[in-house]
């Protein structure tokens, strides 16, 4: 049996909590921020926010397939940087 939890788009609030994030998403050469919280690459989605109970998520694409990161922490947030410039050097 498999259950699937409904985990929402971050909202206002979760965005402005990672508003240091996306400040440093938003210098990154290559990338295009389409709406609030919404990265794409090379015409391609690339990153976008979920907020959940036990914390705020990032959705990335690594080699084309999306994996989930927490990115409450400002480690967690800066392990997340690490990984988003890899992506996009790549």
């Amino acid at each position: 049996m498999f259950i699937v939890l409904s985990v929402k788009h971050a909202g206002d609030e979760a965005l402005g909590n990672l508003e240091g994030l996306l400040v440093q998403l938003r210098e990154i050469i290559g990338l295009k921020e389409k709406r609030p919280g919404i990265f794409y690459h090379r015409s391609k989605a690339f990153l976008h926010f979920h907020e959940d109970p036990p914390g705020c998520f990032a959705d990335l694409r690594c080699d084309g397939v999306f994996s989930r990161f927490e990115v409450t922490t400002a480690a967690q947030q800066k392990s997340l940087m690490a990984r988003v410039r890899n992506e996009v050097s790549r």
